[in-house]
């Protein structure tokens, strides 16, 4: 890079990683160097962040709460859009890094920095996510990506260097898989999990109980919706997105709801093998598509359908911040203006069953529905059928002696 870097804000975590980029940020650039940490619900990850940062030579540490932000601004989007990546990816990780992402270049401004810089690998989708936001939000500012830069590429090369260098670092056995949690999942990769066939660890799961040691009575719950955002649970209204979506979490979790165990297909163009829990998500997911099958017309709700892969496509990739996912958030939005009512599902041994929905906005019509009588004209179908079925008819009979 040949323009000169003065100060660069850091995406830092206090692990191994950041730690090592901190000092080699100082050492390569000769910069000042401060410290960022986005709260998106990993909890105890943060105990004692800002006194090792300072420690490892940065000139200051921000810890950023985000976790309200994180769900209303992110996760709701996401259950408004039933979005799911590869129909089975409730896009956990991907969410969170355009919200993390966003209050890094808030800081750059604030501090005057000219420059931001992330641990993220050059082989993975976090890099994308990260940098695409970052050139949306401030095309003008400088982004380091060390691990695209520099030669410790190994995790001995990278304690060599911690050693060498005097930080410190926890000396501990490096963990069979790595782990990112937020308030909305967790997610396991590498080490053991790099093998498809191999079955996940029993004890790796944080989140969920396994469904087999789940509660042998299922549990029914109510999750009530107003324009598409969920708001209470079996009647209690929660002023705070973050306390809803931990409820929904430790409801679903004790029920083993929202384990997925898949294969991938990483932006880069690579394969990978993930694991992930969801428990609150999925349970919110569930029910938000059936309040929507209760208040959305037919036709609406059938091109949302083909725009949720879109979307969750886009989510996946980073384009969070791109004209086009604006633009699908405007539709979606406009969509559900009347998705406003409750669902009552059933919790069994990870599944999810839905036992009822309801709204002042339903489109159901009992009159129209029934098998008894009603003011549904049967012999209006007559009509119709020929019309509808007319193309079909045509080409039978022009093609009648093609076989």
């Amino acid at each position: 890079m040949n323009k000169k870097i003065k100060k660069v804000v850091l995406a830092y975590s206090g692990g191994l990683d950041t730690s090592v980029i901190l000092t080699w940020l100082k050492e390569h650039y000769d910069c000042e160097v401060i410290a960022y940490c986005a709260d998106v619900g990993q909890g105890k990850e943060l105990n004692g962040l800002e006194e090792k940062a300072l420690a490892t030579g940065a000139s200051a540490c921000y810890i950023e709460d985000l976790r309200e932000s994180f769900v209303i601004d992110y996760v709701w989007p996401a259950i408004k859009a039933n979005a799911v990546y590869e129909k089975r990816y409730l896009l956990g990780t991907s969410l969170a890094r355009p919200c993390i992402a966003q209050r890094h270049i808030e800081i750059a401004r604030k501090t005057g920095a000219d420059a931001v810089a992330h641990g993220a690998t050059g082989k993975g989708n976090d890099q994308v996510r990260f940098e695409l936001a970052f050139k949306a939000l401030a095309p003008d500012i400088s982004i380091i990506a060390p691990w695209r830069e520099w030669n410790l590429n190994s995790r001995t090369a990278l304690i060599d260097y911690a050693k060498k260098h005097g930080i410190d670092i926890p000396v501990s056995k490096e963990k069979p898989y790595s782990m990112d949690a937020n308030l909305l999942h967790i997610s396991y990769e590498g080490g053991t999990l790099e093998d498809p066939w191999a079955d996940a660890p029993d004890a790796m799961w944080q989140l969920t109980t396994a469904p087999l040691d789940a509660p042998d009575a299922p549990q029914d719950i109510i999750i009530g919706f107003e324009q598409g955002i969920p708001v209470s649970i079996d009647g209690t209204r929660f002023t705070s997105a973050t306390a809803l979506l931990e409820k929904a979490n430790e409801i679903a979790g004790i029920h083993g709801v929202g384990r997925i165990d898949i294969v991938e297909n990483r932006l880069v163009g690579m394969k990978s093998r993930g694991c992930y829990e969801t428990p609150g998500g999925t349970l919110l997911l569930h029910a938000h598509h059936d309040i929507e099958t209760l208040t959305l017309d037919r036709d609406t709700m059938h091109y949302k359908h083909m725009l949720e892969l879109e979307w969750a496509q886009r989510a996946y990739n980073g384009t969070w911040f791109d004209p086009l996912m604006q633009a699908l958030n405007g539709f979606i939005d406009a969509t559900q203006k009347h998705v406003t009512g409750e669902v009552r599902l059933r919790l069994y041994k990870g599944s999810i069953t839905t036992k009822g929905r309801r709204s002042a906005h339903s489109l159901f019509d009992e009159n129209l529905a029934t098998f008894e009588a009603s003011t549904y004209d049967h012999t209006d179908a007559t009509g119709f059928i020929n019309l509808f079925g007319l193309p079909t008819k045509v080409y039978a009979e022009r093609h009648s002696h093609d076989q």
